[in-house]
């Protein structure tokens, strides 16, 4: 499920916070457009807080979050502060829906975008996922605050 409205997209990031987001809806976009939200919403201390809000969702849903599956650190603080650029040359007063449908319309709307910057045998390490690894192929354009 992609979320399409003002009023979806505010559902969508209020059901992660909850728990009550289903796991089969938790999709690439999903993750891409609850980050949007609360950018534009909570932005304050998304990095320290986004990570423990993923982690916790996980478990409600039957996850874990070890250095196999689960929360993926390098990739979050990537997407986050990618997404975060994205949001602050958003003009004033575009809504939600509109917000995320650009977004999604970007090279970020590839799930394999991290893969432009890591390779996989360094991107999908222990050490990437529990904790932040440096891009190996090309430095990120915006680059997470270290």
């Amino acid at each position: 499920m992609t979320a399409s409205s003002n009023a979806e997209i505010a559902a969508l990031a209020e059901r992660l916070l909850d728990h009550s987001l289903p796991k089969a809806e938790w999709t690439h976009a999903a993750h891409l457009t609850a980050t949007l939200r609360l950018i534009r919403t909570r932005n304050a201390g998304l990095e320290r807080d986004l990570p423990n809000i993923i982690r916790t969702y996980n478990v409600a849903v039957g996850g874990v979050n070890d250095d196999q599956s689960g929360y993926h650190e390098t990739i979050t603080q990537a997407y986050l502060a990618a997404i975060r650029a994205f949001a602050a040359a958003l003009p004033p007063g575009l809504d939600d829906a509109e917000a995320a449908r650009q977004l999604l319309e970007t090279p970020l709307g590839d799930k394999d975008w991290p893969l432009t910057h890591w390779s996989r045998e360094r991107l999908f390490t222990p050490e990437a996922r529990l904790g932040w690894v440096d891009p190996d192929l090309k430095p990120l354009d915006h680059p997470p605050a270290r």
